[in-house]
């Protein structure tokens, strides 16, 4: 079997570490009320906002009152939490009730819901199926009760980083909808009640059982769709295969189909918890550009043309109807250049939209004062957000990463026939590089120092020093002397890696994960296993990426960010889930297997030396061709089309050939 569906990313509850639980079709999200078997909470469906819904429900069992808000521990008498399943498509709790009544009557009931987020229309489905176990009929009653708090209809343009306020919105409504609340059970019997929860005005025809099976129809469609030229990775290796479908269902849970937005998919850079449902360009292209074009299908080019018309040279993301939304980004014009690069590899790239790419790079430059041939990319405002002062101004990265972005466009230049000065960019990315070693390297620490512009300097070992490595700034020996920070106890945890080393006094910290310490945002991790497979560091980069493998087991999408010390996310105020999550699967297929697309439409296979195991894929759609790669100790094959090809023991291999050679 090739390929997946969504079936294949069940997640058992049981298992989830995540504070609270959310589900999407791309059109709507909406929460679970933790210890519950039934209850909903916050939903939001833009340009509707519900923060503050709750829906919980009680029963009545021939009179006697069912709660469903039992708490842990041996006080809890009501309904009690046994178990669930998350699904792309919806959540399934199940629990039970197994008390006697007042009269000394055993009441034994099994309740399972099923929670689905409606597609095409603001609000959720809920199905509660109820079975009586007991050896006597029951009259059972459902006493749903919906509190919605203030509900309201933001502009589009308004969702950014943070999930809205309605209160400062135009208001609108929530309302509850069902098709009875009253069965008959005989023992054994079993029956189910439907409800719905609609948010805003006017009203859709249907029934919540209609409702419910066409937004699981039509998000099996999207992610079939999202799926369909994505390889199944088969592998002996312990944690690997749940983390690659883990990392893959963060992707799928970022994607929006609604048609009022910019683009269709539109790719949040989070989203399912309402907050950072715009496009981060960063996070859009500069941790999973291949793993991104695959699930696109051919529309990296529509998500790049809304980029580029968005000016970024003042904002940071592209909110859902395609207005710009925050301050100007630094790693803006890479990320777009890195998804450019993608784009032409998987799908092909229009000249005209890369000679305007060309333009929005360099104006964004031009956003940045120039110090030489570097930039002085401004404060933490601009930058990583750290909560300290140390990495901000003229650092070595991203000013290396912008070498290596026109290096990139020089390559697509190439491949497409765009008119661009390629000497030139050449040139250029190659003074960049140097200035960044003369200027910002300090041998002495083994690090790169950040210049301010009153002439001081300071080192602040963040974990971007190893991007400006990736980039291409760093001799042999600069190489080794930044590698060798990366150990425990400094840069390394059992759980992930530091976005601050923990041996740098004056800026690691606790508080803000992201990229102050003790953690990191989720795609560092395996984006530096990436850098280190692309250099040859095989061994070192399995280790890295090995201590995230947890997160596969533990959560059903992946968060904003988790600590590296301990198997957790922070707990409040973070991003429920973000797209980044898909570096995961990035670093398995070019870091692991070593995949290669090349912008003229070839396919290169660099697998590593050194291998922790059996590693397969099945079913890698390219270029309109179906590749299937197998790696083990001392062999490895590879089939184009089901004709298998020799693909030697050592080396790389040309796996395709471009369209034009």
């Amino acid at each position: 079997m090739t390929g997946y569906a969504g079936a294949d990313f069940a997640f058992d509850l049981r298992r989830s570490v995540a504070e609270t639980l959310w589900t999407t079709s791309g059109w709507s999200t909406a929460a679970l009320t933790p210890g519950t078997v039934c209850g909903v909470g916050a939903c939001y469906a833009p340009p509707h906002a519900a923060p503050q819904a709750g829906l919980r429900v009680a029963f009545e069992a021939d009179g006697e009152r069912v709660e469903d808000n039992a708490v842990p521990g041996i006080a809890g008498g009501g309904l009690l939490l046994a178990g669930g399943t998350w699904q792309v498509d919806g959540i399934e709790r199940h629990g039970t009730y197994h008390r006697r009544d007042a009269a000394g009557r055993l009441v034994s009931l099994r309740v399972r819901s099923t929670l689905t987020p409606l597609y095409g229309q603001p609000g959720y489905a809920l199905l509660i199926h109820v079975r009586n176990r007991g050896e006597r009929a029951l009259e059972l009653r459902l006493l749903p009760e919906l509190t919605s708090g203030p509900v309201g209809r933001v502009p589009l343009g308004d969702w950014g980083w943070m999930p809205p306020l309605p209160e400062l919105a135009g208001r609108t409504r929530a309302e509850l909808v069902h098709e009875g609340l009253e069965l008959s059970l005989g023992p054994g019997g079993e029956g189910e009640f439907a409800l719905a929860v609609r948010i805003g005005e006017g009203l859709s025809y249907g029934s919540p059982r209609a409702w419910a099976l066409e937004s699981r129809r039509r998000t099996a469609a999207r992610t079939a769709d999202a799926l369909a030229r994505v390889p199944r990775l088969v592998t002996d290796v312990p944690g690997l295969d749940a983390y690659y479908r883990r990392s893959l269902a963060s992707g799928l849970v970022c994607l929006w189909d609604n048609p009022a937005f910019a683009t269709s998919p539109f790719v949040a850079t989070s989203g399912i918890d309402g907050g950072a449902l715009c496009a981060y360009a960063w996070d859009t292209g500069g941790y999973a550009p291949h793993t991104l074009a695959l699930m696109l299908g051919g529309a990296a080019g529509d998500v790049l043309e809304t980029m580029v018309k968005a000016d970024l040279t003042d904002h940071y993301a592209v909110a859902p109807d395609g207005t710009g939304t925050g301050v100007a980004y630094a790693y803006s014009g890479w990320s777009l250049v890195m998804l450019a690069h993608a784009a032409a590899c998987h799908d092909g790239l229009d000249p005209g939209l890369l000679t305007r790419l060309y333009e929005t790079e360099s104006q964004l430059a031009d956003r940045f004062p120039a110090v030489g041939h570097l930039r002085d990319y401004g404060s933490q405002h601009n930058l990583l957000e750290m909560r300290g002062s140390g990495w901000e101004h003229v650092v070595a990265s991203p000013n290396a990463e912008r070498a290596w972005s026109l290096d990139l466009l020089a390559d697509l230049a190439e491949a497409t026939g765009a008119a661009l000065p390629v000497a030139a960019l050449r040139t250029e990315a190659g003074r960049i590089l140097q200035a960044v070693g003369s200027e910002l390297w300090d041998a002495r620490a083994g690090w790169f120092r950040s210049l301010y512009p009153d002439g001081h300097s300071e080192l602040a070992y963040s974990v971007q020093a190893f991007d400006a490595l990736r980039a291409g700034a760093c001799t042999p020996e600069m190489a080794t002397a930044l590698l060798s920070h990366l150990r425990d106890g400094a840069f390394l945890g059992p759980y992930g890696v530091s976005s601050v080393s923990a041996e740098d006094g004056p800026h690691y910290e606790l508080g803000d994960v992201d990229w102050s310490g003790g953690g990191a945002y989720t795609g560092e991790a395996p984006q530096l296993a990436q850098t280190l497979w692309e250099r040859g560091e095989d061994r070192t980069a399995w280790d890295v990426l090995s201590r995230v493998l947890w997160l596969g087991e533990h959560f059903p999408y992946y968060p904003q960010d988790h600590y590296c010390d301990r198997p957790a996310a922070p707990p409040r105020g973070r991003r429920a889930n973000v797209v980044a999550g898909l570096t995961g699967a990035e670093a398995v297929l070019t870091g692991l297997v070593g995949l290669r697309p090349r912008p003229d439409g070839a396919l290169d296979w660099a697998p590593p030396a050194w291998l922790p195991g059996a590693v397969e894929l099945r079913g890698l759609r390219y270029r309109g061709h179906e590749i299937d790669l197998r790696l083990e100790a001392g062999r490895r094959t590879a089939a184009v089309d089901g004709r298998e090809q020799q693909a030697g023991t050592t080396g790389d291999t040309r796996i395709l050939e471009g369209p034009d050679e």
